[in-house]
């Protein structure tokens, strides 16, 4: 029979991490009060504050028991160790540290990317010297309240635990047993925090549309953690947003890139075409892809945004404007992903970063290699940030051009070289090439937070300086100055400049997709092209035909976007498929589907307000947009986004 006296050992030697326990639910809810009172309209135009309330302590006991198991399975066995009190101790003020550390960094976070810390927090910590750059340049506030916030806390809860220390009695042999087989059940239901058939995970308090209101039901340790198992699992398994046959998947997309199947060219590579409606040109054009960091349509004057790009809107009536044009994501890579291979994208990482299309992943520039051209990549800064070098090196990019190929720039910030630097060194290598045709992807850097840039370069648009608006307004400024050159150089004529913006700066909004932020700017000129717009609905992924067409290139590729001056465009529906996180949208016309993992697609329509729930079903429309994901999601896996191998090899029919 257990004595009273033996039950007082055993909760004697628990207690650290019941205090550890109670500390942690406390300080996380308090957190999460905060964050409601700071988002106040958008929980309440959810009635949601009970319900993230209830749900945050939910997954705030999951990422308790998970901290505070390797203790109490040790606990009845060790308590009498003055060494595993130190340990103990030890581990435990560190793992509240580290989760009031990501409490306190969640404001900043949220401010930049409307959501909890994710995936993308882990990923930039991979590069310190830039993230530090940034932190310092315009997040010191921020950064000295986090830190004082957690020294508060940390030293609070190490004093706090000192009055909690642990009874060095230890438990008799079986008790201890018994006590710590039934705390590992306690804790295990209590990490599971379900009796169905998954454990929780925050798909289990997606309850509303906003995705921002659904993550204050989780907190950011427990966030990041999720991300981290979740991005590795589809590292090796990128996954649809349901199940579709291949084959049927595969003549969706093909229906969908409305060829006839004579134009298709090989059963080993399903999506591989000529665009046979392409006059070649008797001399071959160079291309220049201007990729513009963070460039929303909110940002442009010409698209109905804040005037502060007046180069590019004066632009946009020398060449084919796009202003019905929109994002495949909210990250550079996804940008990249989009204007330079044309796949569609996943809801796992970017191709850029994934593994398996490291080497033979069709991109632009493998094309244009094999048809003679030289293809480079410049870029102001470390060309290693997102993985951006090893992808391009093993996929057609012949060479790169970053921070440390540029000898005394004017101006170097935290993200690297100003964009005025960046063009600099463009117009000289362009201008080094001569007669030689060329292909090369500029990327530039200067619209990023902490927003640096050249003093005295631009009349600031609003005071204080480094703002998104005046950072803007200086890229517009040194794109303006570089197309200037390009005017006067030898290269004008026989160059085609796409200009076209990564993605949005912060997308963010109510809505499971905020749609009106994935609208971005995009302008053909040089070359052949004459001044239009085109009002019709785009996608990034578009783009890549589009400019081999008006190069007169038909060689074969896979890529499934539209060209948008075939001759039979009118008779092609516009749609743009959009990725925001863990969910995707495809939008055709004012319908689109959402689709969320482990959820069925399911109908809006898109209004002034925003999206609401369809009134009509369109299977037919649900269906093309499963088969996308379940394309883009076998493509990857299979290896059949690629060219054939030289001289044709894989080519049937």
């Amino acid at each position: 029979m257990v004595t009273k006296k033996q039950l007082q050992v055993v909760s004697g030697a628990y207690a650290p991490a019941f205090s550890f326990l109670l500390a942690l639910l406390l300080t996380l809810g308090l957190s999460r009060m905060l964050l409601i009172a700071v988002h106040w309209d958008r929980v309440a135009a959810v009635e949601g504050h009970v319900y993230v309330l209830l749900q945050g302590l939910r997954f705030d006991l999951i990422i308790g028991c998970a901290l505070v198991l390797p203790v109490v399975l040790l606990t009845p066995f060790l308590c009498h160790s003055r060494k595993w009190q130190t340990l103990m101790q030890g581990y435990l003020v560190l793992a509240y540290v580290l989760t009031i550390f990501m409490e306190a960094a969640t404001l900043t976070f949220i401010a930049e990317y409307d959501l909890r810390p994710n995936i993308l927090f882990v990923e930039y910590l991979k590069y310190p010297r830039e993230v530090a750059s940034m932190l310092l340049g315009g997040y010191k506030l921020d950064l000295a309240l986090g830190l004082s916030v957690v020294f508060l806390f940390g030293y609070g809860y190490y004093r706090f635990l000192a009055t909690a220390r642990a009874d060095r009695t230890r438990p008799p042999l079986t008790l201890g047993v018994i006590s710590m087989l039934m705390v590992l059940i306690i804790c295990s239901l209590g990490i599971r925090s379900s009796f169905g058939h998954r454990p929780a995970n925050p798909a289990k308090v997606a309850f509303s549309t906003d995705l921002l209101v659904n993550d204050l039901s989780l907190n950011s340790l427990y966030s990041v953690l999720y991300a981290i198992y979740s991005s590795g699992r589809h590292e090796s398994s990128v996954r649809a947003y349901g199940k579709m046959p291949r084959e049927i998947a595969i003549d969706y997309v093909r229906e969908d890139m409305a060829l006839s199947e004579s134009m298709f060219l090989s059963d080993e590579i399903p999506t591989l075409h000529r665009q046979n409606w392409v006059r070649p040109s008797s001399k071959p054009l160079n291309l220049v892809i201007i990729l513009e960091e963070s460039l929303g349509a909110e940002f442009v004057g010409a698209l109905g945004g804040v005037p502060v790009t007046p180069n590019l809107d004066a632009l946009a009536s020398e060449g084919i404007w796009f202003n019905n044009l929109y994002a495949t994501g909210t990250r550079s890579v996804r940008g990249i992903e989009a204007v330079v291979t044309g796949f569609t994208p996943t809801p796992a990482r970017s191709v850029v970063k994934l593994p398996k299309s490291q080497t033979a992943f069709f991109t632009i520039a493998e094309l244009l290699g094999r048809r003679g051209y030289e293809t480079s990549f410049i870029y102001g800064g470390e060309a290693h940030f997102d993985n951006m070098r090893q992808f391009f090196v093993g996929n057609g990019f012949q060479r790169i051009i970053e921070e440390k190929d540029f000898v005394n720039p004017g101006f170097r910030g935290s993200w690297g070289v100003s964009d005025e630097d960046l063009f600099q060194r463009a117009h000289e290598e362009f201008i080094r090439q001569g007669e030689k045709p060329f292909f090369s992807l500029v990327f530039s850097s200067s619209n990023h937070s902490p927003f640096e840039f050249p003093e005295n370069s631009i009349d600031l648009y609003e005071q204080p300086r480094a703002t998104v608006n005046n950072a803007v307004k200086y890229a517009d400024h040194a794109l303006g100055k570089f197309i200037d050159m390009a005017k006067q150089s030898a290269y004008w004529e026989t160059t085609l400049f796409l200009i076209v913006a990564d993605h949005n700066s912060r997308v963010r909004g109510a809505n499971l997709v905020p749609i009106e932020y994935f609208h971005i700017p995009a302008l053909i000129l040089g070359g052949p092209t004459k001044p239009q717009t085109y009002s019709r609905l785009a996608s990034q992924i578009d783009l890549l035909p589009t400019v081999l067409g008006l190069m007169g290139i038909k060689d074969a590729h896979p890529a499934t976007g539209h060209d948008l001056f075939r001759s039979d465009i009118a008779d092609v529906p516009g749609r743009a498929i959009m990725q925001y996180n863990g969910t995707q949208a495809y939008m055709q016309g004012d319908e689109v589907v959402v689709m969320e993992a482990e959820k069925k697609p399911a109908l809006y329509h898109r209004s002034s307000t925003g999206l609401v729930p369809a009134a009509e079903p369109n299977t037919a429309l649900v269906q093309k947009a499963l088969a996308y994901s379940v394309w883009s999601a076998t493509a990857y896996q299979e290896r059949l986004y690629r060219l054939p191998s030289p001289g044709g090899k894989g080519i049937s029919g």
